[in-house]
């Protein structure tokens, strides 16, 4: 039986201006590439960091 792993990926892959963050999903490019290496313990406390991460990306006009 094959082994799922969690994600918060959305599919709206579209990084900020900086080319860092993803605005889909919160997550860096750098935990973006390593996501399937990660243990899930952290990938469950790097998915708990992701609403705070989105909110401070949205332009104020948008909050």
């Amino acid at each position: 039986m094959p082994m799922t792993i969690s994600t918060p990926c959305i599919a709206v892959c579209t990084l900020d201006r900086a080319g860092r963050l993803c605005l889909g999903c919160g997550r860096t490019t750098e935990e973006i590439g390593a996501w399937a290496t990660l243990d899930e313990p952290r990938r469950r406390a790097i998915m708990a960091e992701l609403p705070a991460r989105l909110d401070a990306a949205r332009p104020e006009t948008a909050r």
